[in-house]
């Protein structure tokens, strides 16, 4: 199943590899990164792979979740399914 996992935040050294160790993780794949610095707000979308049928959703959701709160940055994870109709004009 692919995903996207969005980033925003003020700008530190290290979102990347965090957002990318806890991908590791969880087996997830990443396939494709666009990020932004504005001014001093960090922006990032990753299209992401999740292969890992064994861990529900909700938990590796949870855990970007609480990866947010710990590093002061917003970061969500959904369904490609999902990100698509939200942004289908």
């Amino acid at each position: 199943m692919r995903a996207f996992i969005t980033v925003i935040g003020k700008d530190t050294v290290g979102i990347l590899a965090k957002v990318s160790n806890q991908c590791a993780e969880f087996g997830i794949n990443i396939t494709e990164v666009t990020q932004s610095v504005l001014q001093d707000m960090f922006v990032m979308i990753m299209l992401v792979q999740v292969n890992n049928n064994k861990i529900p959703f909700t938990e590796i959701a949870d855990s970007f979740d609480k990866l947010g709160e710990e590093t002061g940055l917003k970061i969500h994870i959904m369904h490609e399914d999902i990100f698509n109709s939200m942004h289908r004009i």
